[in-house]
């Protein structure tokens, strides 16, 4: 039996044993009248209260807590979804640019800290639900920061890094009658926290939903739509491909956004299968107008009987770059943007999809019609809300390593320390990531633009991760920021990209540079009393076409609700949990308040700047 090593925590270059590949978000259902949204009954969660210990660094922590004998006896109970840091164990702390670890202990790239590095150890006993005791079963984490270990049952199960995007297992060889028993340890720093040097809070433990998941014997695993439109937008194909468990029939119904069915079919199912089918006159999916088509593809096996009922939401749009300049639908863009970290004052980067809404309703209340994830994928009923609701997205791999450039550009360290840079241990870990992102994400029609993360430099591994999205999706542009800092590969972004660059400047660059579309990927940085001249920006658009608008940093204050000695509540930053090093209150530079989510005065201006109607005096 194979076991779980330690070590592998410490090596760049293992960041999974035995995860599942990675594949899209799409829906199933065991019966042909599921409602879109529904909760499956092909799953079984296992949210709410597991047995829990802390202990500071992996050295202390229980090292027989797996096996399916042990006694939790005196164990804590911990939440599930939750940061251990929102649940009293180690303590929040808010980092920019330094690692956490700056200070404490003297670590290179790849090493992790070794005595103070939080580990996690969770327990929750189970039984399985009769729909699930003949079939295959399987566990997904949507979401564990930053690494751990998974046994069930005593039996090493596996491993997995990427805070951001599913971690999936096969349980099947180890579940058996009645109780079964998973054990979890989390790390919360690894070889791959040198790629997550976000500017945010910095939190471990498993934040994101956890459920059990079957499959019957024929499968949709892995689900593919893209949309081809004619030049005049009068005609489309919809292109599927399928990958299925094994061969079986199909029958299909696409309705359109009145609900009323357009096209219907069936065919054989193959372990892949491709389908082209005509659609006329189509509705388009924009901001504007998101009208979202139901595809519903009801599963059979080879003998005709009924398997499963996938359902997927179709927005039917072309984005394009026609003489240098993005259009969708043949019509010019302008992103009217916001950065966005999933983040709540109560609970941290654990929101609800109530959170979520609101968000987006905010939003589409205030003229904001874009938002990049900054700086990771967000969880994925996020997508869904913005194809709904109209919301274009920068999709933004899990990746930032400002530590390990910032020095450079001081004159502190060689340009061969950077991470991931040219570092071959690295290039399979940030290949990783970006698949990761792309597999689950590819059919939301919502997202236009992939991001191969957020301040990071530049260099090969990089310039890998862009190639690699090409090759995975013509349909969709590149974009990353951080070739400003290292022309090494000039070519890594399919748009030009800056931050916080004036008016002046970006006028200056378009009078020689005419081959790109130009964003700010941040910009008006909406700390205290700000956003002020926006206009400036916003005006731009309109006079130079190139220029195609930004993303205010950032949405919401990053700010923890706490109370003081007295018992008084109030919103926390940096440094007010004796977190050390920290940034204080440079986490609060959103356009709505932590508590309550609510618009700041801020608002008011981005409101106007942003909306379409202009008078003219």
């Amino acid at each position: 039996m194979k076991e779980f090593h330690y070590e592998i925590v410490r090596n760049p270059e293992i960041f999974e044993e035995n995860r599942m590949i990675a594949h899209s978000d799409h829906l199933y259902y065991p019966n042909k009248d599921a409602a879109y949204g529904d909760p499956t009954g092909f799953r079984f969660s296992l949210n709410g209260i597991w047995k829990f210990s802390y202990a500071k660094n992996e050295a202390g922590s229980i090292p027989d807590f797996y096996k399916k004998d042990y006694d939790d006896q005196g164990w804590d109970d911990i939440r599930v979804p939750a940061h251990i840091q929102m649940e009293g164990y180690d303590k929040p702390q808010y980092v920019n640019t330094e690692f956490p670890w700056d200070g404490h202990e003297d670590i290179e790239p790849g090493e992790i800290p070794s005595e103070f590095n939080p580990t996690a150890s969770y327990l929750k006993d189970f039984e399985l639900p009769v729909n699930m005791k003949k079939g295959p079963v399987y566990i997904s984490f949507q979401g564990v920061e930053s690494g751990f270990a998974l046994w069930l049952n005593g039996n090493y199960v596996g491993y997995s890094e990427d805070s951001f995007t599913p971690s999936e297992f096969d349980l099947t060889p180890y579940i058996q009658p009645g109780k079964n028993r998973l054990a979890v340890r989390v790390f919360k720093w690894t070889a791959g926290s040198w790629c997550e040097d976000q500017d945010m809070f910095r939190f471990s433990g498993i934040f994101r939903d956890v459920y059990l998941y079957t499959v019957p014997k024929v499968h949709i695993y892995d689900l593919k739509i893209q949309t081809e439109l004619s030049d005049d937008f009068k005609r489309a194909e919809l292109v599927i491909d399928m990958k299925a468990s094994q061969s079986g029939a199909y029958e299909m119904d696409l309705l359109d956004p009145n609900g009323e069915s357009v096209i219907n079919g069936n065919g054989t199912l193959e372990n892949k299968t491709h389908i082209r089918i005509p659609v006329a006159e189509p509705a388009l999916w924009s901001a504007e107008y998101p009208n979202l088509y139901e595809l519903r593809i009801e599963v059979l096996d080879d003998k005709k009987n009924f398997q499963e009922e996938v359902v997927e939401k179709v927005g039917f749009r072309r984005f394009e770059l026609i003489d240098h300049i993005m259009h969708l639908n043949g019509k010019r863009i302008v992103f009217k943007g916001t950065d966005r970290h999933e983040f709540s004052s109560e609970s941290g980067r654990v929101l609800s999809v109530e959170d979520i809404e609101n968000d987006i309703i905010t939003m589409k209340q205030n003229n904001i019609n874009a938002i990049r994830t900054s700086h990771y994928p967000n969880r994925t009923e996020f997508y869904r809300l913005c194809d709904e609701y109209g919301i274009y997205l920068i999709d933004e791999t899990n990746l930032e390593s400002h530590g390990t450039w910032d020095v450079i550009a001081e004159g502190k360290r060689s340009i061969d320390t950077v991470v991931p840079g040219n570092r071959p241990e690295f290039q399979e870990l940030v290949l990783d990531r970006a698949r990761s992102m792309y597999e689950r994400d590819k059919n939301h029609p919502s997202i236009l633009i992939w991001s191969l993360g957020n301040e990071s430099f530049g260099g090969r591994d990089i310039h890998e991760m862009k190639e690699a999205f090409h090759r995975w999706d013509p349909t969709r542009l590149v974009h990353y920021e951080g070739v400003q800092w290292d022309k090494r590969y000039p070519d890594l972004s399919d748009i030009e990209s800056t931050m916080y660059a004036s008016v002046a400047e970006i006028k200056e660059y378009l009078k020689d540079h005419r081959d790109k579309p130009y964003i700010n990927c941040e910009y008006t940085h909406a700390m205290g009393n700000s956003c002020g001249a926006m206009f400036k920006y916003t005006d731009l658009t309109r006079e130079d076409p190139l220029f195609q608008g930004g993303f205010i940093w950032d949405y919401i204050d990053q700010s923890i609700t706490k109370k003081d000695r007295y018992g008084r509540e109030f919103q926390a930053y940096g440094g007010d949990f004796d977190d050390r090093p920290c940034d204080y209150s440079f986490s609060g530079n959103g356009i709505c308040y932590g508590k309550d989510r609510l618009p700041s005065p801020k608002m008011q201006e981005v409101k106007f700047n942003y909306q379409n109607i202009r008078i003219q005096v």
